[in-house]
């Protein structure tokens, strides 16, 4: 079932469903010669415009195109298709999950390492993310593919996680005693050392969360908040990018060595474009997403709002520094352990100009 053609994805989420259905599974992809190789593909955040502007166009319309009819492809958004985030990375070493999108803040309780790419007040710009993906991603590649099973064949961002709050603020300092939806480990390690209340929840649950008064501020994207409406429940916006949102779209290794070596070639040269029109795009929607929020004449994409958007102060700067150091760093090192502070120290630390000490 990890190339297949015909039943949709009914048909291969039944399959995924479990693995003592594989001869049915295998099956049900059988195919005649001459119909077109379908892969199936788990995608990003349905709503997103990740998703709907470039990976589901790029699957569904630039494959047939680029492969003259020979390959196609189904995609399903994860957070549509039943299949929990978080299993993502297991799914996809255990071959359940062919092809899949798998967002590296979900890798904190099993692969702590993985996800120091996008430490919480690491990357202050869409450069200084770049950076330190790219001092990070040889290490990354290697490890997923020969410890799990992965071959990584893009990764992708999404625009800057900032903070939306209902009540003003006028700096991060002022998140104290306040409840913040956080999305990861190291978020939640941030806004603690800020003094507020981080409350762990998925991205659909960020309305209902805010509605209800279980939260009073969310880290989201700044597009992602506006396509969900906080500009309407928040009213302030501080501009600092806490994280990124970095995903891995990878491959079942066996699958991919498996597949034709031409559609391989071809991927191998395409989705590297790919990876960067949604980096393109990502960054692209960070500027946007906060003009549409503050409802700049700037907005272009977005809905425009009426929100206070809080410039990054030097203050603000201190803080991340900070926190980065004292908090955030030595916590992810007690999470992973004191081989990841060598790890860090061989990749990031030399780049960043910031050493992790071994936990005691």
């Amino acid at each position: 079932m990890l190339l297949s053609h015909g039943g949709g994805w009914r048909t291969w989420l039944r399959c995924a469903a479990g693995l003592l259905g594989l001869a049915w599974c295998l099956s049900a992809g059988a195919r005649t010669a001459t119909e077109p190789y379908t892969l199936r593909i788990v995608g990003g955040l349905a709503t997103l415009n990740q998703y709907t502007r470039q990976e589901e166009p790029f699957w569904t319309r630039e494959l047939p195109k680029l492969s003259n009819g020979r390959y196609r492809a189904e995609i399903v958004p994860f957070d549509r298709a039943g299949v929990p985030g978080t299993e993502m990375l297991s799914l996809l070493q255990l071959g359940v999950v062919p092809f899949g999108t798998v967002l590296m803040s979900s890798f904190t309780a099993d692969h702590p390492e993985y996800t120091a790419p996008d430490l919480a007040g690491l990357n202050p710009d869409v450069a200084t993310l770049r950076s330190t993906l790219a001092a990070f991603r040889p290490h990354l590649e290697q490890s997923l593919r020969e410890r799990l099973n992965v071959q990584v064949l893009a990764i992708y961002t999404y625009p800057a996680q900032v903070v939306f709050c209902k009540r003003p603020l006028g700096a991060l300092t002022d998140l104290r005693g306040r409840r913040v939806r956080v999305s990861s480990s190291t978020q939640a390690d941030f806004v603690g050392a800020l003094g507020g209340t981080p409350v762990l929840t998925s991205f659909s649950q960020i309305v209902p969360n805010l509605q209800s008064g279980g939260t009073e501020c969310a880290i989201t994207g700044t597009m992602s908040g506006n396509i969900l409406g906080l500009h309407t429940l928040t009213s302030h916006l501080h501009a600092l990018p806490l994280t990124w949102g970095l995903a891995i779209f990878g491959a079942h290794l066996p699958t991919w060595e498996a597949l034709p070596a031409d559609l391989r070639e071809l991927l191998q040269r395409e989705l590297p474009k790919l990876e960067r029109a949604v980096w393109a795009e990502s960054e692209r929607e960070t500027a946007d997403g906060i003009a549409c929020n503050q409802g700049a004449p700037a907005c272009a994409a977005g809905r425009k709002g009426a929100m206070s958007v809080v410039p990054v102060s030097r203050q603000d700067e201190i803080s991340r520094r900070e926190i980065l150091e004292t908090h955030v760093l030595p916590r992810w090192v007690q999470r992973c352990g004191n081989a990841c502070a060598q790890l860090w120290n061989q990749t990031i630390g030399p780049v960043r100009g910031l050493t992790a000490r071994p936990a005691r």
